[in-house]
């Protein structure tokens, strides 16, 4: 089967070799999509074709993901890390400045390029997440993420482990989107057995912070002049309404668009989602 993007190898600044799906013309305005805690390049396939015909995308799988390299240092699997790894894929491309789409943790890492690179950024898109999380939130990503459940051994097994653990963020899915949503998941061992498409330690940072609650990031927050979109699940327990409200009083030119229907987080394929990305980036780049 064909596919719309070439991939793409560069090396992070300590020596691990990374991965990133590249679509589009690179002449064009750049754009550099990164994904959440667990997730890969693949979540961003539909946005990134979507986009193609005048942007040029870049989709990591930042390191301990995908394609990419693991790290056998788990204490570098924090958003920190994964900046300084998206400044060595923009050098690696010389780009001078791009637009970022940030899911979760990738809007963390947005987050702290634009609050230190911003001459580099000129705008981002950051998707359900600020610069305070509801512990909530923070604790069912933690109890899924930290867990050791016993593997699957098929892909049936693999989708109905998925739709058990995120059934409330996303209840208008039909059995496709489950499909689908698992296959970005997951990846065949040399057996065809279905397995998590990432290291176990990346859960390391995180059992490390006992009390689940991340760092104070709204100085960070504020030190970012770039141009953002802010989109929110209206269903989201990570991403509250007070924090969207407080975001908007430091930033007024802030945009905000919330998806119906949908937790943590969403995918970006939703008609709303695409509206407010196309949207920002015609009045930022185009």
């Amino acid at each position: 089967m064909s596919k719309n993007y070439k991939d793409y190898w560069y090396t992070s600044s300590d020596g691990l070799k990374l991965y990133a799906r590249e679509y589009g013309d690179e002449n064009a305005d750049s754009i550099i999509c990164i994904p959440g805690l667990t997730r890969s390049s693949a979540d961003f396939a539909l946005l990134c074709e979507e986009l193609s015909s005048h942007y040029h995308l870049l989709a990591v799988d930042l390191r301990g993901r995908g394609r990419s390299d693991y790290d056998g240092n788990p204490d570098n699997y924090q958003p920190a890390t994964y900046a300084a790894d998206v400044l060595a894929l923009m050098d690696a491309k010389q780009l001078d400045r791009v637009t970022l789409i940030g899911t979760s943790l990738g809007g963390l890492t947005s987050m702290i390029l634009c609050a230190t690179s911003g001459a580099r950024i000129r705008g981002a898109v950051i998707n359900d997440i600020g610069p305070e999380a509801n512990p909530e939130g923070i604790a069912r990503i933690k109890a899924y993420v930290c867990a050791s459940p016993p593997p699957v051994t098929t892909w049936q097994e693999a989708v109905q482990r998925t739709r058990d653990t995120q059934q409330r963020e996303y209840p208008l899915f039909n059995d496709e989107d489950w499909q689908a949503f698992t296959r970005n998941l997951y990846v065949e061992n040399s057996d065809g057995q279905p397995v998590l498409n990432y290291d176990p330690n990346i859960a390391v940072p995180l059992q490390a912070d006992s009390d689940g609650i991340p760092p104070d990031l709204w100085p960070l927050f504020e030190a970012a002049a770039t141009p953002m979109l802010l989109l929110r699940g209206e269903l989201s327990d990570l991403l509250s309404r007070d924090c969207v409200a407080r975001m908007q009083a430091i930033k007024p030119d802030l945009h905000v668009s919330e998806v119906a229907n949908t937790g943590h987080a969403p995918l970006l394929t939703e008609p709303t989602a695409q509206a407010a990305i196309t949207a920002f980036l015609d009045s930022h780049n185009r």
